[in-house]
């Protein structure tokens, strides 16, 4: 599957993190280019399902990003990139606070449907 195609992903498996960053006065336009630089090739790693950042429309100096990941060792391995290595020494500067919360999810996709052998009577 190319990059970015998220046809046929499976949404409802995988390791989730959510991420809150709270920014610092005047850095809100630095760290919102910063988490789009990373979108492209953090969706191009192949542990990678879901890299969706956010700004809210509130409070200017609050960012969400959502990721989803096909299992914990693909986040282990986003981590030690080195496009997030050079994005997050640009980003933890310029916030009073970060929480990154990982999730497992609740409903795993369905099995799919049993067929019954039938049963001929004479």
């Amino acid at each position: 599957m190319p990059p970015n195609d998220t046809t046929g992903l499976d949404y409802t498996n995988g390791f989730a993190v959510a991420v809150t960053l709270v920014v610092k006065e005047g850095e809100s336009d630095a760290v919102a280019a910063k988490l789009r630089e990373l979108v492209p090739p953090t969706i191009a790693e192949p542990g990678v399902k879901l890299f969706l950042p956010y700004r809210s429309p509130t409070d200017p100096l609050l960012f969400f990003v959502f990721e989803l990941y096909v299992d914990e060792a693909a986040w282990a391995a986003h981590q030690a990139t080195e496009h997030f290595k050079s994005a997050i020494s640009d980003i933890l500067p310029r916030v009073s606070r970060r929480e990154r919360i990982p999730f497992l999810p609740l409903l795993a996709a369905p099995a799919p449907a049993r067929v019954l052998p039938q049963v001929v009577l004479p």
